[in-house]
């Protein structure tokens, strides 16, 4: 696992304290019952606070998943 993904999934584990490390990578808001809007809303803006950048409301309703925030936040941070 590497920096940016230990970052991620101590977002996820603050959110989703009950939810296995060995889930994370197939985690979804279809396949996690308690993934509601305000988990949601928790989790990106906890996410956006770790990696210090914005994330506009278009890219809320797409990042619903583990790996496309993964994706999302290795994108952005390779930008710098």
């Amino acid at each position: 696992m590497n920096d940016i993904e230990e970052k991620i999934s101590r977002c996820f584990a603050n959110v989703f304290p009950d939810l296995p490390l060995a889930e994370l990578a197939n985690v979804s808001t279809a396949s996690l019952a308690s993934w509601d809007s305000i988990a949601h809303v928790t989790l990106l803006s906890a996410i956006a606070e770790e990696f210090s950048f914005d994330i506009s409301p278009e890219d809320f309703e797409e990042l619903t998943s583990y790996k496309l925030i993964a994706d999302c936040v290795a994108e952005r941070v390779s930008r710098g």
